[in-house]
Formats: structure tokens, C-alpha cells, sequence
């Protein structure tokens, strides 16, 4: 593998201590401060009521921000879409700065895959600028030199595009690509595109179950990357 490409909420940020105060607040605002309205949105965009979490490959948890406007405005059409789209946007930019939290030794382990001379890349469905907004604000943009949100590509996740693009950008082949991400919309989106791997981490939505059946691997956090490569390449050898 010459590049690892890492979905970015749920695997580089705790999802839930990332945006599920976001989430609230944002629907509380754009239904005018209406608790019930803004509870039936979170809800529409997939909090489980009975666990107060965000259910795996939900819309909120994995969709891009058209997603999330065709959910909860489903007669949006034309320049109002775009404006939500738009003032929403602005939101997750403006939060992503100072609401990201990220995994346990996110830092450290990247650095230490940086080390070993990996190239490194974002597949996100937040947008590009955000995405770059908040992992600067974490300090570790320096190791993740290739970001791509979902209005980067003509077809986000789970497509195949990013994975393309990013292949293209470090020269080399997809099936020299590794991908990491929380939901199967990341792991399709490796098969997709003839990734060499795709491996499933539990900071995110998804549990192993869910994971298992569609993944090479499962890790419990990227924190346990550089030894899952290790491993694999003393069986290559």
C-alpha cells in the first residue's frame, strides 16, 4: 500500500462528541427554535430516540449536505436548495472549527504512519473547505495532504471518485490504496474503485456486525493501523 485514505468523521473525529451537539443546534435554528420540530428532524435524519444516537449509514452520519437538505426539505428545488445547502454549509464550517474532537493518539498515529513514508489522504462527505478548516484547527493537516469533501468530485461516497482522484494525485494505482472509514458507504466506496483494502474502525456508528461481513478488517480505532500493516506485510513476506 503507497497511500491510506481515511474517512474523516467517526474515524479521524468522534462522531457523536462532534456533531451531535451541532445537529441539535442547527435544527433548533432552522425550525425557529421549535423543540418538537427540530427533535422530528434529528430523527428524520436518523437519532435512534431510544439509544440518543446517531444510527449507522444514516443520513446525517453519512450523507453529504444535498442529502441532508433532500431529507428534511424534500420540495427544495433549484436556488432555494442551493441556498440551504448553501447556509448549512456555513454551519458545519463554522462549527467544524471548534466543535471537532478527535480520536484517541489521532496525532501520534499519524505521524508515525507519515514516518514510514505513506501518503495519506480525506474521503469525506463534509465539504472540502470544512474538512480542511477542522483538521487544521487539530494540527494535523500536515500528514493529511490530500482532502477531498463531497463537492470536490462530480460523485462523493459512495462512489468511487474520491479514491480515483486521490490515486491520481499520489501516482499510483487504486489497488495501492488502503481505505479507513466507519460505515459501509466507505467500504463500498473502496470496492467500488478497486481499492486495495478497505478496513472498518469502531469510533463511529457502525458496530463490528456490521462491519465484519463487509471489511478485510476491523479495528477498534486507527490507532491500531500501523500494526494491522505491519502484520500484513510480514505475511506478504
Amino acid at each position: 500500500m503507497r497511500g491510506l485514505l481515511f474517512d474523516k468523521d467517526g474515524t479521524l473525529l468522534d462522531f457523536e462528541a462532534s456533531w451531535a451537539g451541532v445537529y441539535r443546534d442547527l435544527c433548533l435554528d432552522l425550525s425557529d427554535g421549535d423543540a418538537a420540530a427540530a427533535e422530528v428532524m434529528l430523527r428524520t435524519g436518523g437519532l435512534d430516540p431510544a439509544t440518543g444516537r446517531f444510527r449507522a449509514g444514516c443520513v446525517l452520519a453519512a450523507g453529504h449536505t444535498r442529502d441532508i437538505v433532500a431529507a428534511w426539505y424534500p420540495a427544495l428545488a433549484g436556488a432555494a436548495h442551493d441556498a440551504m445547502v448553501a447556509r448549512i454549509d456555513r454551519v458545519f464550517y463554522e462549527n467544524g472549527i471548534t466543535h471537532s474532537v478527535p480520536v484517541p493518539r489521532l496525532a501520534e498515529t499519524l505521524a508515525t504512519l507519515a514516518g514510514r513514508g505513506y501518503a495519506m489522504g480525506v474521503a469525506t462527505n463534509d465539504g472540502t473547505a470544512a474538512t480542511q478548516a477542522a483538521l487544521s484547527a487539530l494540527g494535523v493537516t500536515d500528514h493529511l495532504t490530500h482532502i477531498f469533501g463531497y463537492d470536490s468530485v462530480p460523485h462523493p461516497k459512495p462512489a468511487p471518485d474520491i479514491v480515483l482522484a486521490f490515486a491520481a494525485a499520489i501516482g499510483c494505482a487504486p489497488a495501492e490504496v488502503l481505505v479507513i472509514g466507519d460505515n459501509p458507504h466507505d467500504i463500498e466506496m473502496a470496492r467500488r474503485a478497486g481499492a486495495g483494502a478497505a478496513l472498518g474502525v469502531l469510533t463511529g456508528n457502525s458496530d463490528r456486525a456490521i462491519l465484519e461481513p463487509l471489511a478485510d478488517a476491523v479495528l477498534d480505532s486507527i490507532a491500531d493501523l500501523p500494526a494491522w500493516l505491519d502484520a500484513r506485510a510480514a505475511d506478504a513476506s
